[in-house]
């Protein structure tokens, strides 16, 4: 049955299409060939090719290797085509009767997850993967030190249909000079509740058929009113505010549910693109209450359509319930 269901981060709506679509080959983008459309040619990404990139911002190398040279295990530079760049402006808004406008400060990075060209976030050693972690977490710090840097996005598109211009294994980070309102439905509910939505989901789910897996550290949540079809969220279980503030153990922790998740789910849905979301609290800000970090993952299964555009509803064809169950049927997760 068709239901709208209210998604409580975002403060919007969502159309549950239920009974549309339900098996992962009904969708009309799931096929693993779609990555060979990115193209060919000489990789900027690959070990060796480092003349290609913007300098290095920070590497985990081997020994004795130098900085912008072959020897480095993962490697962040500044994005060649930013969407932001920081200056010595300061922000300043202009208004022309009804509209207005500000200048684009902000950071842009790419940081490449590995040498080898062709291994993928999944299938990276845990050492690796554990490394990735702790140099995102090492630019989320250093990009809060800026104080007109207001919010920290990390984010990984893997895949032609979602968003990636790059086969070699990479995220990126954008650090905004303003507070982007996606997680509105966070501020309304701290504001009114005075405690933590984050926290609150935990305990109504932990009982609930929308929980795929659950760790020491952290819950895999196929979230209530989800806007994409297979979509879960990776919440950490214990109140935490910022990404870049989670210890070794639960670094750990993360990396294996991370990297089991991520194979299981392509695995499932027969390899798609897909996007990886790190959502933290805003940073220089006076009160950052009731902000929880949690990771978003997305399958791009699907276009979205004049409806979704025009009302602004997501449109989603599996319930959360059963996509819960598929998911979690088919998990594999080694620590």
């Amino acid at each position: 049955m068709t239901e709208l269901r209210r998604d409580m981060v975002r403060d919007s709506w969502v159309l549950i299409a239920n009974g549309k679509a339900l098996k992962p080959s009904d969708f009309p983008i799931y096929k693993s060939t779609v990555s060979s459309l990115l193209g060919e040619g000489m990789c900027p990404f690959c070990e060796g090719n480092e003349a290609l990139t913007t300098g290095e911002l920070d590497a985990f190398r081997t020994q004795d290797s130098l900085p912008n040279q072959a020897g480095w295990l993962v490697r962040a530079i500044p994005n060649k085509f930013a969407m932001f760049k920081m200056n010595k402006e300061e922000l300043e808004y202009q208004f022309s009767g009804i509209y207005s406008r500000c200048n684009g400060l902000g950071h842009h990075e790419v940081v490449i997850e590995t040498p080898q060209h062709g291994i993928q976030m999944h299938e990276l050693p845990a050492v690796q993967l554990t490394m990735l972690l702790k140099m995102l977490q090492k630019r989320f710090k250093a990009l809060a030190v800026d104080p007109r840097v207001k919010y920290i996005q990390i984010y990984k598109n893997k895949g032609l249909f979602a968003g990636a211009s790059q086969d070699h294994s990479h995220s990126q980070i954008l650090a905004y000079p303003m507070v982007p309102d996606r997680n509105k439905g966070i501020r309304k509910y701290f504001n009114e509740h005075q405690r933590c939505l984050m926290c609150q989901m935990i305990q109504e789910e932990i009982e609930r058929e929308r929980i795929i897996y659950e760790s020491d550290h952290f819950i895999i949540l196929s979230p209530y009113a989800p806007r994409f079809s297979y979509e879960a969220w990776i919440i950490p279980k214990q109140h935490q505010k910022y990404f870049a503030d989670i210890n070794d153990a639960e670094i750990k922790d993360l990396q294996a549910v991370l990297k089991g998740y991520l194979g299981s789910m392509l695995a499932c849905l027969d390899n798609p693109s897909y996007n990886v979301m790190i959502n933290s609290a805003p940073v220089n800000i006076s009160k950052p209450d009731g902000y929880h970090w949690y990771i978003e993952i997305i399958p791009r299964l699907v276009i979205s359509n004049a409806v979704e555009i025009a009302s602004g509803y997501f449109i989603n064809p599996v319930d959360p319930e059963t996509a819960a169950e598929v998911l979690r049927d088919r998990l594999i997760i080694e620590f």
